[in-house]
């Protein structure tokens, strides 16, 4: 099976609900999503607002990726630069693949739609690159890499997951033209 994705799903109580699970699940399973285990959905409710009021605003665009039964399974949030020195590329965000799905390729699956859409859907037309940023220690930025980003810039302990452990954020970048 594989997921099916959607670009700009229409938002509803059922949309919300499943991308706070998604974000709350990946997140207890030490998925490095901006929160650190153990979280819950209202915890993370605020985190979710701000990208449904950019969303709102078509500052940010949501990928979804739908499993064979119709949850929300994958997530990634596409961020316009309103810099007008820097349109030509796009932020990427909150990019999960839900634990029960992991070493599915389903990640890989995700990624290369995140990249289809940016090259192709509407609204994209000016865009050549794709930025994202990860946390050190885990791994990530090499499954990245195997999609084609490059890391570009690194800040040593800008994360602090905890008192003791800071872990670089890593910038990796993903060109298009």
């Amino acid at each position: 099976m594989t997921l099916t994705f959607e670009m700009d799903p229409a938002v509803g109580p059922a949309l919300r609900d499943g991308v706070l699970a998604l974000w709350a699940d990946v997140s207890n399973a030490g998925g490095a999503v901006g929160f650190v285990p153990p979280v819950t959905p209202d915890e993370i409710r605020p985190a979710l607002l701000r990208h449904l009021v950019d969303m709102a605003r078509g500052d940010t665009r949501l990928l979804v990726g739908r499993d064979e039964d119709g949850e929300v399974a994958a997530t990634a949030f596409f961020t316009f630069n309103t810099h007008p020195l820097m349109t030509h590329w796009v932020w990427l965000y909150t990019v999960m693949v839900h634990p029960r799905h992991q070493g599915r390729g389903y990640g890989r699956d995700l990624m290369d739609a995140v990249e289809r859409t940016a090259r192709t859907a509407e609204g994209f037309e000016a865009i050549e690159a794709i930025r994202l940023t990860c946390r050190g220690g885990t791994g990530v930025d090499g499954f990245y890499a195997k999609s084609g980003y490059k890391e570009v810039g690194r800040v040593p302990g800008a994360i602090r997951v905890a008192p003791g452990d800071d872990r670089d954020d890593i910038v990796m970048l993903l060109p298009l033209a």
